[in-house]
C-alpha cells in the first residue's frame, strides 16, 4: 500500500472515533482550521526549494554523536525527511515507509536522515518502536528547520488541543516554545545544491519515497557523465 493510501486509512479511523482518543467536532474544526491557515500563509512556498543550496547542519544522534550534512555529503547524496515527533501517528507511518525504503536508496549511493525537534529519549523511542535503521537527530528549537523555512508557531487554540491531547511539546522537544517544523523531504545533491524538495503543511499529506528515487538515479547519472 502507498504511503498516502495508509495516511488516508489512518486519518478516516482518527476522525471517525475509532481510536482510544475520540476527537470532538470541535477539536477536528480546531486541527482542520489550523491547517487552513498554515496553508494560506504561503510558508510552504517560501521554504527552501530545488536549486537552492542547502543550509549546512551538525546535530546530534540518539547516542549524542555529531553527525554532519557535510560529512555525510561527502560520501554521495543526502536524504532529510523533516518529521514532527514521536507523538505523531502521521510520522511514524512516513518514518516505516523510508525505512522499507532505504535499501533502495542506499543502493543508489545516498544516506537518510530524519530530523525532528525532539530530544534524544524521545528519538531513541522513534527508532525503536519504527525499527529504524537510520539515524534520527535532534534540532535543538528546530534551529535547522528554521534554516530550510519550515519551523511555524502552533496558534493559541492549537496548544490548547495538543495540551488537552497530552501533546506536551516543551516535554517533548526540552523547548518552551511551541513550534514545529513543517513536515518536508529533500534531496540534496554533494554539491550541496537541493536537487528535490516537498513542503507539507496538511501534515496529513506526505510524498511517497518512491518519489526520490528517480531524483537520485539522475543524480548518479550526473556524476557519471
Amino acid at each position: 500500500m502507498a504511503l498516502q493510501d495508509k495516511l488516508d486509512a489512518f486519518k478516516v479511523d482518527f476522525e471517525a472515533g475509532r481510536f482510544p482518543l475520540k476527537p470532538s467536532k470541535e477539536a477536528l474544526d480546531t486541527m482542520h482550521r489550523a491547517t487552513a491557515e498554515l496553508i494560506a500563509s504561503g510558508q510552504a512556498q517560501r521554504a527552501k526549494k530545488a536549486g537552492d543550496v542547502a543550509p549546512e547542519f551538525t546535530l546530534r544522534d540518539p547516542d549524542g554523536k555529531p553527525v554532519s550534512s557535510r560529512d555525510l555529503l561527502a560520501k554521495g547524496p543526502l536524504v532529510i525527511s523533516f518529521y514532527r515527533g514521536v507523538w505523531c501517528p502521521y510520522c511514524n507511518l512516513e518514518l516505516q515507509a523510508l525505512q522499507d525504503a532505504l535499501p533502495e536508496i542506499a543502493a543508489r549511493g545516498a544516506s537518510l536522515v530524519a530530523i525532528s525537534p525532539q530530544t534524544a529519549p524521545n528519538s531513541r523511542k522513534s527508532q525503536r518502536d519504527n525499527k529504524l535503521s537510520f539515524p534520527i537527530l535532534s534540532d535543538v528549537r528546530s534551529e535547522v528547520a528554521d534554516a530550510f523555512g519550515i519551523r511555524f508557531v502552533l496558534q493559541d487554540d492549537l496548544v490548547a488541543l495538543y495540551k488537552s491531547f497530552k501533546n506536551d511539546l516543551p516535554t517533548f522537544n526540552d523547548d518552551p516554545s511551541w513550534v514545529l517544523p513543517m513536515p518536508a523531504r529533500y534531496v540534496i545533491g554533494r554539491d550541496g545544491v537541493i536537487a528535490y524538495a516537498e513542503v507539507n503543511p496538511d501534515y496529513t499529506h506526505r510524498p511517497d519515497p518512491s518519489e526520490l528515487l528517480p531524483v537520485l538515479d539522475r543524480l548518479r547519472a550526473g556524476k557519471a557523465a
